[in-house]
C-alpha cells in the first residue's frame, strides 16, 4: 500500500495510543472522548493497577492456606476495578492537568485540551466510573471497604505531586500499588506485615518503570517547569533504575518468605522465583534503556505488563503444594 493509500488515523487519537485500539475502531463516537479519557485505548495502566492485586490475594491465600469461592469474586472484583479505578484516576489527572497537557507534545493530544470533552463532562464521567467501584469494593469485609476509602488520598493528591516535588513517580507509586494491601485484606479480613512490604515491593517497581516513562516528556518538562525522576536523575537514571529493581525484587522476595512461613518448603522455593523472574524481565529493561529513543521509552513501558505478570504462575503453583 502507497503512502497516498493508506487509512487516515481516527478523528481524535490520542499520540501514544496502541495503534488499531479497539476503542478508536469500535466505540460509538460519542462515548469514545471518555474512554480515552478512561485510557481505554491504552491498557498498560490497567495492568500495573491491577498485577499488585493479584500478588497480594495469592500471597493472602499462601499466607493462611485457605481458598474459597468468594476468592473467584476477590479476583474478579479487582479486575473490573482496576479498570474502573484507573479510568476515574486518569480522569481525574486529565482534569487537574488540562492546562499543562496541552503545552506538551505527547499529551496535548487528549480530549480536554484537544477539546474532544468538556471539564463539566469529565467530571460527571469521573462520578460514574467511582460509583461503580464502589459498588464492588462494598462487596468486600469492611476493613478492606476502609482501605479502599482510604486509597482515595494518594490518587487525589498525585496529579499536583509534580507541581512541589521530584519525585511524583513515588506518589503514583503509593496509589498504584494500593491494591496489594487491600486484596491482601479482602481475603484475610485484617492488614499484615506481608502485603505492607509487597506494597513497598510495588512502589519500587512503579519507580522503576515510570521513570522509564517519564523520560519521553523530559524536555518539554523542563520546559514548563514540571517535575519528575526523570529530570532529577537525569544522565544517572541507570544507576537509579538499577537501585529500584534490587528494592522491587528483593522486597517482593521477602514478602513471600512472611508469606509463605507456614507453607512447605517447595512451596516457598516455587514461590521465591516469582520475584526472581520477575527481576530478570527488570535486567532485560535496562539493558535496553535508552533516554533518547522515545519508541523504545513506550517499548519497555508497556512490556511492564509481562513483568508483573510473571511472579503469578509461581505464587499460583506454590498453592497447591
Amino acid at each position: 500500500m502507497t503512502g497516498n493509500d493508506q487509512m487516515p488515523e481516527p478523528v481524535g487519537q490520542v499520540a501514544d495510543a496502541v495503534k488499531g485500539n479497539w476503542v478508536d475502531r469500535y466505540a460509538p463516537p460519542g462515548l469514545r472522548p471518555y474512554l480515552r479519557l478512561s485510557r481505554a485505548d491504552r491498557p498498560i495502566g490497567t495492568w500495573l493497577l491491577l498485577l499488585p492485586c493479584w500478588w497480594g490475594l495469592l500471597l493472602s491465600m499462601l499466607y493462611d492456606g485457605r481458598a474459597g469461592w468468594h476468592d473467584l469474586w476477590i479476583f474478579a472484583g479487582c479486575a473490573i476495578g482496576a479498570f474502573l479505578m484507573r479510568g476515574a484516576g486518569c480522569t481525574w489527572n486529565d482534569i487537574t492537568d488540562r492546562h499543562i497537557d496541552g503545552q506538551v507534545e505527547r499529551t496535548a493530544s487528549r480530549p480536554i485540551p484537544s477539546g474532544q470533552a468538556s471539564v463539566k463532562g469529565a467530571l460527571l464521567w469521573l462520578a460514574l466510573q467511582a460509583g461503580v467501584s464502589a459498588l464492588i469494593l462494598f462487596s468486600f469485609n469492611s476493613a478492606a471497604i476502609l482501605l479502599g476509602v482510604l486509597s482515595l488520598i494518594p490518587v487525589a493528591i498525585y496529579p499536583y505531586a509534580k507541581r512541589f516535588t521530584w519525585w511524583p513517580q513515588a506518589f503514583l507509586g503509593l496509589a498504584f500499588n494500593w491494591g496489594a494491601l487491600l486484596a491482601w485484606t479482602a481475603h484475610t479480613g485484617s492488614l499484615g506485615w506481608p502485603a505492607v512490604v509487597l506494597y513497598a515491593s510495588g512502589i519500587a517497581w512503579t519507580l522503576f518503570y515510570d521513570t522509564i516513562y517519564a523520560h519521553q516528556d523530559a524536555e518539554d518538562d523542563a520546559l514548563i517547569g514540571v517535575k519528575s525522576t526523570a529530570r532529577l536523575f537525569g544522565a544517572r537514571t541507570g544507576m537509579w533504575l538499577r537501585r529500584f529493581l534490587v528494592a522491587a525484587v528483593s522486597l517482593q522476595a521477602f514478602a513471600v518468605i512472611l508469606a509463605a512461613i507456614g507453607a512447605s518448603p517447595m512451596a516457598v522455593l516455587l514461590a521465591i522465583f516469582g520475584p526472581w523472574a520477575m527481576g530478570w524481565h527488570l535486567h532485560w529493561q535496562l539493558g535496553r534503556f535508552d533516554m533518547e529513543d522515545n519508541d523504545r521509552l513506550l517499548m519497555l513501558f508497556r512490556s511492564n505488563r509481562d513483568a508483573g505478570l510473571l511472579p503469578l504462575p509461581f505464587f499460583a503453583v506454590a498453592l497447591f503444594l
